[in-house]
C-alpha cells in the first residue's frame, strides 16, 4: 500500500451516497466509519449532477451522523463524463511519456483536449517489441470540477478523483489478488450504470459501461404493476418485513435480469472478438442489484463460466463501536466503490 493516511471513500451514485473510511493497523484493514444516504430521483443523471443541494445535504448528514471527522476524501466518477482507453505507445521514459500523453489523447478522444482532464498509468512495458501499454483516462474538466465543488461545499477536501471501475478493481485485488494466467470480469451493477472491467494477466484490458442497470429493473416493475417508483423499488428488494410482494413480480425481475445479462454478454463477446483471448475464466459481480439471484444465474448461463458475488468486506474488520456491522455487511455489494476509494492514500506516487 502507498504511504500516508487512508482517504475517506465517497461514492456518489445516482440513487445514494455511500461513504467508507478504512484504517490500517498491523497490516489489517478495518472499517472505522461508514454511511449511506439515499438521493431523490434525478439527482444524478448519466453521471451529471442535476441537484447539487441534495448531494451536499446527503454528504453533510453522513459525515455528521457517523462522526466522520476526517475531511480528506477520494471521490469516484462514472458515466458519460469519463473515457477510458488502453493504448500502445513506443517505449519511452516517464518524462517523455508525460510530454507525449496529450498528443496521444488527441488521437483517441473526439472531444477538444483542452476541455478534458487527462491522466494515465503504465500497464506493461515490452522491451522486446519496443512498446508499452498505457491506460489513458480522460474526464471533462467541467464534470470533475462539479464533483470537486460539491465536496468543498460540503466542507470536505477532495484529494483524489478516481474512476469507479478501477476503485472496484483495487478492492478486489486487495481481497483476492489478480490472476496472472486468467481473464476475469468485474461487473458492478449500480442503479443507473453497469460497469464492466475485464482483467487479463493482472491488468485492466477492457472497460465499458452499459446504461441498463438496477433502475431499469425497478422501472419494469413500476410499468407492469402501475405502482409508484418507491414501491417498485421495495418490491425489487423483497418488500421488507411489512410488504407482501406479488408472485408475478419475480417473473418481471427475472425477465429484466435476462435483458441486463444480455447487454453484459454483448460486451464480453465484443472483448473476446477484438482481443487474442479465447475465454473468460470467471465473472465477479457487485453493486446494489448484484444480490438479485436471477441476474447472477442469467450471466452464468450466457457466459458459460462461474459467476460469484464479490463482497468487498470479506477480509476486512468492522469497528462495531462506530459502525453497524450487520447493516454494512447486509448491503456490502453496494459499498464496493466506496471501499475501493477508501484504499487511496493522501501520499501516493505515480507508478512508471
Amino acid at each position: 500500500m502507498a504511504e500516508g493516511k487512508n482517504l475517506v471513500g465517497v461514492d456518489i451514485g445516482s440513487n445514494a451516497v455511500k461513504v467508507v473510511q478504512l484504517k490500517e493497523a498491523r497490516k489489517k484493514l478495518t472499517v472505522i466509519r461508514a454511511g449511506y444516504a439515499p438521493l431523490p430521483p434525478q439527482t444524478i443523471v448519466d453521471g451529471h449532477v442535476m441537484n447539487a443541494g441534495a448531494v451536499i445535504e446527503a454528504l453533510e448528514r453522513i459525515f455528521h451522523d457517523n462522526k466522520i471527522t476526517m475531511k480528506d476524501v477520494a471521490v469516484g466518477l462514472y458515466g458519460q463524463p469519463v473515457i477510458v482507453r488502453k493504448i500502445t505507445v513506443p517505449l519511452m521514459t516517464p518524462q517523455e511519456l508525460d510530454e507525449q500523453i496529450g498528443w496521444e489523447a488527441e488521437q483517441q478522444i473526439s472531444y477538444d483536449i483542452k476541455v478534458m482532464s487527462i491522466d494515465y498509468e503504465v500497464l506493461k512495458k515490452r522491451p522486446e517489441t519496443g512498446q508499452m501499454d498505457v491506460l489513458l483516462v480522460a474526464a471533462k474538466k467541467d464534470e470533475v470540477n462539479d464533483f470537486v465543488s460539491l465536496m468543498k461545499e460540503a466542507k470536505l477536501r477532495p484529494q483524489v478523483v478516481d474512476v469507479n471501475a478501477f476503485a472496484v478493481q483495487n478492492i478486489f485485488e486487495l481481497q483476492n489478488g489478480l490472476p496472472q494466467d486468467q481473464v476475469i470480469a468485474l461487473i458492478n451493477v449500480g442503479a443507473a450504470v453497469t460497469s464492466i472491467n475485464i482483467i487479463s494477466g493482472g491488468i485492466s484490458a477492457f472497460t465499458r459501461e452499459v446504461t441498463n442497470a438496477g433502475n431499469a429493473i425497478t422501472e419494469q416493475i413500476q410499468k407492469q404493476f402501475s405502482v409508484p417508483y418507491d414501491q417498485a423499488e421495495a418490491y425489487k428488494c423483497g418488500g421488507g418485513a411489512s410488504e407482501i410482494v406479488p408472485q408475478e413480480v419475480h417473473q418481471v425481475i427475472a425477465n429484466a435480469c435476462e435483458g441486463l445479462a444480455g447487454d453484459i454478454q454483448r460486451s464480453l463477446d465484443f472483448y473476446l472478438a477484438t482481443s487474442s483471448e479465447a475465454e473468460i475464466s470467471r465473472v465477479h459481480v457487485c453493486g446494489g442489484s448484484a444480490y438479485l439471484a436471477p441476474l447472477a444465474k442469467a450471466i452464468e448461463r450466457r457466459a458459460k463460466v462461474p459467476v460469484s458475488l464479490f463482497d468487498p468486506f470479506t477480509n476486512i474488520g468492522v469497528d462495531g463501536k462506530f459502525v453497524n456491522e450487520e447493516a454494512l455487511r447486509s448491503r456490502a455489494g453496494q459499498f464496493a466503490v466506496a471501499a475501493g476509494l477508501g484504499l487511496r492514500r493522501d501520499k501516493e506516487k505515480r507508478s512508471s
